[in-house]
């Protein structure tokens, strides 16, 4: 799912990821402009998970809206991936 269509359906993916976790304001997640590492982020740091943990559940929240969420599970798979080569 590219930031086009994240944008697109931002409402709804949004609403989303408030059901999975209620804790999050509108506000917070207006802040991250949909940008899923961002919101990645955020959860990891609200509810004290790892990055794979928060990517695995937003990524079944962001495979909801489109088969295209292949291109995002990728690219944050890519990112998990970034950041463990840069830890060794």
């Amino acid at each position: 799912m590219n930031q086009s269509q994240i944008a697109g359906k931002w409402k709804e993916i949004k609403g989303e990821i408030r059901k999975a976790w209620g804790d999050l304001t509108d506000d917070q997640l207006e802040q991250t402009k949909g940008n899923m590492e961002s919101i990645s982020g955020l959860i990891q740091q609200k509810f004290g998970l790892t990055k794979e943990q928060a990517s695995a559940k937003l990524n079944s929240v962001y495979s909801k809206f489109d088969s295209a969420a292949e291109s995002a599970k990728d690219s944050l798979r890519k990112s998990n991936e970034r950041d463990r080569d840069n830890l060794n």
